[in-house]
């Protein structure tokens, strides 16, 4: 499962789809250079979106909530 200490950029690497969840919770952070050095948790926090929300949101969509 994922959680909300994983870096951004692994997220994507490893989850593809993920980006697409990102983007549509406000998070345009699939290109920007800090989401290279951001755990999920420091680029929610950034963008005023909860980061335990967004975990259980990218587990669900993800199916990794099994």
């Amino acid at each position: 499962m994922i959680d909300k200490n994983i870096n951004i950029v692994e997220l994507i690497q490893k989850y593809p789809q993920a980006a697409m969840v990102l983007m549509q919770s406000g998070m345009g952070c699939i290109g920007c250079a800090a989401a290279q050095f951001e755990t999920l948790e420091q680029g929610c926090n950034a963008h005023g979106i909860d980061a335990d929300a967004m975990v259980k949101n990218l587990n669900t969509v993800l199916g990794l909530d099994k």
